[in-house]
C-alpha cells in the first residue's frame, strides 16, 4: 500500500457556546494534513477525532448549499471549497478558523444568521407575476434576458459577502450585498412585476444601495463569483431609468462623476464633493482636503489638469451614458 503523504499542522480554532461560557476563547489542533485535504475535512476531524462538542454547519459537500461557510485568517471561504494547501501558501501555516461572524456566535462556528435571513427577505426575494394556473404552453424568456439576470439566480445564501461587507459592520439597517443582488436578480427577470416595489425598498437612505461603499469586499468573498457590487450599481442604474432616484447626496455623488470626466477627462474630487454637497459639504472637507493637498493628492482647482485624450473620452462618455438626472 502506498504511503500517504501528510503533514502536521496545527490550527488555531475559535471556540465558544453562549450558553456556559462567558468569554470566547481559541484552541489549537494539531491535525496530519494531505494535500488535498479541504477546511472542511479539518472540522470534520476536530469533532471527530479531537472533540465531539465541537459545532459547524455542513451538508452538501459540493459548494452548493453554503452551509459550511467559516472564515480563515480573516478570508471568508466555504470550509468544503477551499484547500488547506492553497490557504497555506496565501497565509503561510498558521491558519485561525473562525466563524462568519464572532458577535454572533451560537456555539463555535454556528452563528445566528436571523438578520440576514430577515433582510434578505425584505426585499421580496421571489417572482411576483399573474400565473395561469392551467398554462397552454411555456412562459419562453429569451436568451438575452436571461442574460439581463447576470448569474445573480446562482447565489446560494451563504452569507459570505454579508459577514464580510464593512457597511454591515458599522450600520445595523443596511440591507447587505446578499439581500441586494437578489433584489437585482428579480428586477431584471422580465417575467416580474414588482420592480417598482423592490426599487421602492432599497432607494432609502441608510438601508439600501446607496449605504455601498464600493469596497469590493462582497465581491472578493463571493464563492460562487457572482460580483454583488456590480448588481447593486445596477440598481443604482434601474432607479435611474425608473425615475425614482431622488435628489440627494447620495445620487448626487453617484451622478457627479458624468460631469467630471467630461470637463476633465479626469475626476475633479473637489468638484465632485461640491456638486454633491454643496459649499457646506466643501467646508466641512476642508481640514481632509489640506492634508490631502499636502500629501500630493489632490491639486487646488485651478491648477486641475486634463486628460489628453480628452476628446475621445467625452465622446465614450457620451455614447455609454444613458443615465438622466435633474439637479
Amino acid at each position: 500500500m502506498a504511503k500517504i503523504d501528510t503533514k502536521k499542522m496545527t490550527f488555531k480554532v475559535f471556540r465558544f457556546n453562549s450558553e456556559t461560557d462567558f468569554l470566547p476563547y481559541y484552541k489549537n489542533y494539531v491535525l496530519d494534513v494531505r494535500p488535498e485535504d479541504m477546511v472542511l475535512d479539518v472540522l470534520d476531524r476536530i469533532k471527530w477525532e479531537k472533540d465531539g462538542t465541537f459545532s459547524y454547519r455542513r451538508s452538501c459537500r459540493h459548494g452548493i448549499c453554503g452551509s459550511c461557510a467559516v472564515k480563515v485568517n480573516g478570508k471568508a471561504t466555504l470550509a468544503c471549497k477551499d484547500r488547506v494547501s492553497d490557504l497555506v501558501e496565501i497565509f503561510g501555516e498558521d491558519l485561525v478558523i473562525e466563524p462568519q461572524d464572532k458577535g454572533r456566535t451560537i456555539k463555535d462556528m454556528v452563528i445566528d444568521k436571523g438578520t440576514f435571513w430577515d433582510k434578505y427577505n425584505m426585499v421580496q426575494p421571489y417572482l411576483v407575476a399573474d400565473i395561469d394556473e392551467a398554462p397552454k404552453a411555456e412562459n419562453l424568456v429569451s436568451i438575452a434576458e436571461v442574460e439581463k439576470i447576470d448569474e445573480a439566480d446562482y447565489c446560494i445564501q451563504c452569507g459570505n459577502c454579508y459577514y464580510s461587507c464593512p457597511s454591515v459592520n458599522v450600520n445595523e439597517g443596511y440591507l447587505g450585498p446578499a439581500a441586494l443582488a437578489i433584489a437585482y436578480r428579480f428586477n431584471a427577470d422580465v417575467r416580474d412585476n414588482a420592480s417598482e416595489e423592490r426599487l421602492d425598498i432599497v432607494n432609502n437612505l441608510g438601508t439600501g444601495i446607496w449605504d455601498c461603499v464600493k469596497c469590493f469586499e462582497c465581491a472578493e468573498a463571493c464563492p460562487k463569483e457572482l460580483d454583488p457590487i456590480g448588481k447593486i450599481t445596477k440598481l443604482h442604474l434601474q432607479t435611474f431609468d425608473d425615475d425614482m432616484a431622488e435628489n440627494n447626496v447620495a445620487t448626487r455623488h453617484a451622478y457627479g462623476f458624468k460631469p467630471s470626466i467630461e470637463k476633465h477627462g479626469l475626476l475633479d474630487e473637489g468638484e465632485l464633493v461640491k456638486y454633491s454637497e454643496g459649499i457646506p459639504g466643501v467646508l466641512k472637507h476642508v481640514p481632509v482636503a489640506y492634508k490631502m493637498w499636502k500629501k500630493g493628492k489632490i491639486v487646488m482647482p485651478w491648477k486641475m489638469p486634463k486628460s489628453k485624450n480628452l476628446d475621445e473620452i467625452t465622446k465614450l462618455v457620451k455614447i455609454a451614458s444613458t443615465t438622466k438626472f435633474e439637479d
